[in-house]
């Protein structure tokens, strides 16, 4: 096959909008035409449609409201000042929204490490300098896809995030218009938070393996002869949120699904008595309980090293299912966790009937804690060993409700550290990323 390249044509300015026609030498008919858009008008115009930019407006014109969002100098900056400036946020709060080749730098994940300048801005690492943090932090990678959410002094973990949204379909008006969720998703991996709320509504619930493509399945549903599934809502572990609204993760829509949930709540509320991103945690937390959530990551582990940590998890569960152990009759260890259930995780699409394999080892506790093991970038160098931890806590007790994070969930690390015998078979003292 061969393709014609067509030399010494003149430089087209990216930067600005226009139509550029390209004739022959003779000025006979156009060979071709760039045309340069902008590309945020699209997009800004499908949001304006999805929420209550009135609303949105009313509520940034508080004085007692505020947000900071963070672009990592990725592609979400312009997208961000496009939107956030037609509802009245100043310049001063979108930080690093000028696109870079090389982000600044940085490393566009929006996640605690890398957004550690927005982290300490909202007041997570110590009191920021000039006042009190801002209300609502936000912050989108380097393709504008994922999204961090934070609070003043509060960080909302993406599980908690994807649950809060789907309890909150009503007050967000493209939902409501379409009469609400049809069905909710999340990746394994991802903390049963979300379970609850879909149980509550009444909702299907889909648990797939890791990959956005599983999710653009169910929104398919429909066009392959299959149940109607959307509008649906979805979310993965690693900071990534989305709908069917674009059949993608959507860092931006995220937080207008946030700043959303916000007008909701403080629709009467007098000014100085603005209810926060803490506060529709907190009261999440009290109707569906709380999701306690860390994810252990050991990066370049031997690949051999890390095959033998899940074969032996595969002959634990052999023996716990040999001995009689199961849902109706569980395993006590120690700290009182009632072991029910050793697998692994396997998937089978309901869409195109395809099944996926060996996903994950999945040890389930009587409680609705969990223990996921799961291998990433398996190659002869290397490979990444993850360990989730998910300890649930129901509604009901308030002091265990609000616990510290760290000390909720030691119990059950220390459980899945002495299961699974990664330092041992790593030689690893310690995860290389704690998420």
């Amino acid at each position: 096959r061969e393709y014609a390249i067509v030399a010494g044509l003149p430089d087209v300015d990216l930067s600005l909008e226009g139509r550029h026609v390209f004739v022959d030498e003779k000025g006979g008919a156009p060979h071709f035409e760039v045309e340069v858009i902008d590309p945020t008008e699209d997009y800004v115009a499908l949001m304006a449609s999805l929420f209550d930019f009135d609303a949105l407006r009313s509520l940034l014109r508080r004085p007692d409201m505020s947000l900071v969002f963070d672009g990592m100098h990725g592609v979400a900056g312009p997208y961000a000042r496009a939107i956030f400036g037609a509802l009245g946020v100043a310049d001063e709060a979108l930080l690093n929204c000028i696109p870079s080749e090389d982000f600044g730098g940085g490393h566009p994940d929006p996640n605690l490490t890398y957004a550690a300048a927005l982290a300490k801005l909202m007041g997570l690492t110590g009191q920021p300098a000039g006042g009190e943090p801002p209300v609502l932090g936000a912050a989108a990678d380097g393709d504008a896809d994922r999204n961090m959410i934070v609070g003043r002094r509060f960080f909302v973990t993406p599980s908690d995030s994807l649950a809060v949204i789907a309890a909150h379909a009503h007050a967000l008006p493209w939902l409501a218009r379409q009469g609400g969720l049809r069905a909710l998703a999340r990746s394994m991996p991802t903390s049963g938070a979300v379970d609850r709320v879909a149980e509550e509504l009444g909702l299907p619930l889909f648990e797939t393996p890791t990959g956005w493509k599983y999710f653009g399945n169910l929104m398919d549903s429909h066009l392959l002869g299959g149940a109607d599934l959307s509008p649906l809502l979805c979310g993965e572990e690693s900071f990534g949120t989305g709908s069917s609204h674009i059949r993608e993760k959507d860092g931006l829509w995220a937080v207008l699904c946030w700043a959303s949930i916000l007008a909701h709540h403080n629709v009467d509320t007098p000014e100085g008595q603005l209810v926060g991103v803490e506060e529709v945690v907190t009261q999440h937390w009290r109707r569906f309980g709380r999701n306690f959530y860390t994810r252990y990551d050991y990066e370049n582990v031997d690949a051999a090293a890390a095959e033998e940590i899940v074969e032996r998890l595969r002959a634990m569960g052999s023996s716990f299912r040999g001995a009689g152990y199961g849902p109706s009759e569980p395993q006590l260890l120690q700290d009182g966790f009632a072991l029910a259930t050793i697998d692994e995780f396997s998937y089978r699409d309901p869409v195109d009937s395809s099944t996926t394999s060996q996903q994950g080892v999945r040890l389930l506790f009587a409680d609705g804690s969990r223990i996921v093991l799961r291998l990433s970038g398996t190659g002869s160098v290397g490979a990444t060993v993850r360990i989730y931890i998910e300890r649930y806590q129901p509604p009901g007790d308030e002091y265990a409700l609000l616990a510290n994070a760290t000390d909720a969930l030691r119990p059950l690390v220390d459980l899945a550290l002495h299961l699974s015998q990664v330092r041992e078979l790593t030689g690893r003292e310690a995860p290389t990323v704690i998420t």
